[in-house]
C-alpha cells in the first residue's frame, strides 16, 4: 500500500516534557523547536500555557520564532485554556477530552452526548474569537472507548464543520496494528476531515500502530524524538521516518531533511539527559553495522543485500566489522585494500584463520588485525 498525504505532529515539547527524565529549559525548547523545524516537521505541539507561568512564557516565545512548523497548543476543552494559548500566538489548538468510561469516571464525568455538547459549545466559541485557527479535537483513551460511543461523539462533531481534524489517541497502549487499522478506518468513514493518531508505546507497538493508522486513512501522526513521553513514551520520530522511508524513500527525501535527523536526536538526548539506545532506528550506534561474515561479504558487494535504509541519506556511515571470529576473508580483503595491501586469496585465508584463532581467545582490535595484514604482506 502507498502512503497518502500525511503530516508529522512532533510533540517532544509537550508529551516529551512528560518524560520522567526531561526538564527542558526555555533555551532548550527554542533549540529543539528550531531543530525540529530544520528537519521539517509540519507541527510542533507544546504544553498548554495555562500549566505554569514558564509554560506560558515558553509557548509565547516559541510562537514568536517565525518557524515554518505550525505551533500547536495541547489544551483541555476549556475557554480559559484556549484563551491563554491564543494570547500566546499559536497557530493551532489541539483540544482533548477523555472518552473511555474509565477515564470519564475519574475526570469530567460526562457521557457521550454531554461530551458532544461541551465540545461544540467550546469549538463554536473558538470560531467566534479566532475563526481562522486550526482546530483539532481528540478523544483521549479512544481505544478503551466502545466504538459505538466513539462514533456517537465523532459523527455529530463532524457534522458541525467546526473542526479541521479529529484525533484518535491510544493513551495507554492497549491497541495493536490490526485494531488501529479497523478503528481508524471506522472513524474515517464517518468524519469528513483529517485524522490524527497518537499512540503510546507501553506494549512496544507504537511505530507499527502509527503505520497502521496511516494505512487506514490517518493524515497526521504524533511523534516524539527518541519516543520519549509519559511512561514508555509514544511513536519515535526516527522510527516512523525509517518505516516510511522503506515505503517511499524519494518522498521522504523530498519531504524532510533527513541529514539533520541524527543531530536532532543528539540534541534531544543531551537536553533530556539520556543515552541514545544502541539499537535505535537510524541513529543508534549499531545502525548500519554489519558483523557476520556472510553479511559482510554481501554488503561489500551490494549494500542493499542487507540494508533497506541507505545510511548516506541520513548522513551516517556504514560499518563493516572484520576484527572478530565471525569475519570471513572477503571482509579482510576489503580491509587490506583500504590499507593499500595486495594479498592473494590464499594469503587472506591464512590471515583469517590466524585472526579467528586469536579472536576465539579474546576480543581483537583493528590495530591488531592491521598488523596481521601488514605482516602477511611483508612475508610475500
Amino acid at each position: 500500500m502507498s502512503i497518502g498525504k500525511f503530516n508529522i505532529v512532533d510533540t517532544t515539547l509537550r508529551e516529551g516534557e512528560q518524560f520522567a527524565e526531561s526538564d527542558f529549559s526555555s533555551e532548550d525548547k527554542v533549540e529543539i523547536a528550531q531543530a525540529l523545524n530544520a528537519f521539517g516537521v509540519e507541527y510542533i505541539e507544546v504544553t498548554s500555557p495555562i500549566v505554569s507561568p514558564r509554560s506560558r512564557y515558553d509557548c509565547e516565545r516559541l510562537a514568536s520564532l517565525g518557524l515554518k512548523s505550525r505551533i500547536a497548543a495541547h489544551v483541555r476543552c476549556r475557554e480559559a485554556d484556549i484563551t491563554e494559548a491564543l494570547d500566546c500566538g499559536v497557530t493551532a489548538i489541539n483540544m482533548f477530552m477523555a472518552s473511555s468510561p474509565l477515564l470519564r469516571g475519574h475526570s469530567h464525568g460526562r457521557d457521550a452526548s454531554e461530551i458532544v455538547k461541551r465540545v461544540i459549545d467550546v469549538a463554536s466559541w473558538v470560531r467566534s474569537v479566532a475563526p481562522d485557527i486550526e482546530l483539532r479535537f481528540s478523544c483521549e483513551d479512544a481505544f478503551r472507548t466502545p466504538v459505538a460511543e466513539l462514533l456517537e461523539i465523532y459523527r455529530p462533531l463532524s457534522a458541525t464543520g467546526l473542526f479541521n481534524r479529529f484525533g484518535v489517541a491510544d493513551t495507554v497502549s492497549i491497541a495493536t496494528p490490526m485494531v488501529v487499522m479497523e478503528r481508524v478506518g471506522q472513524i474515517a468513514n464517518v468524519v469528513g476531515t483529517d485524522i490524527e493518531f497518537h499512540g503510546h508505546n507501553d506494549t512496544g507497538c507504537a511505530i507499527a500502530n502509527a503505520h497502521a493508522a496511516l494505512m487506514a486513512g490517518a493524515t497526521h501522526i504524533d511523534t516524539c524524538v527518541l519516543g520519549i513521553g509519559e511512561r514508555n513514551g509514544i511513536t519515535a520520530l526516527e522510527g516512523l521516518v525509517a518505516c516510511l522511508y522503506v515505503m517511499d524513500a524519494d518522498m521522504m527525501r523530498a519531504k524532510y531533511d533527513l541529514h539533520v535527523l541524527s543531530s536532532l536526536v543528539d540534541l534531544v538526548a543531551r537536553k533530556a539527559g539520556v543515552e541514545i539506545p544502541f539499537n535505535q532506528c537510524i541513529v543508534g550506534s549499531a545502525a548500519f553495522t554489519h558483523k557476520a561474515g556472510i553479511h559482510a561479504k554481501a554488503v561489500l558487494a551490494n549494500p542493499k543485500a542487507y540494508e533497506v535504509l541507505d545510511p548516506a541519506d541520513f548522513g551516517r556511515d556504514r560499518n563493516v566489522m572484520v576484527a572478530h571470529r565471525l569475519a570471513g576473508w572477503n571482509g579482510l580483503h576489503r580491509r587490506a585494500e583500504a590499507l593499500g595491501i595486495d594479498l592473494s586469496p590464499e594469503s587472506l585465508k591464512q590471515v583469517t584463520s590466524v585472526m579467528k584463532g586469536m579472536a576465539d581467545e579474546r576480543a581483537l582490535t583493528m590495530r591488531e588485525l592491521d598488523q596481521l595484514l601488514v605482516t602477511a604482506a611483508a612475508a610475500v
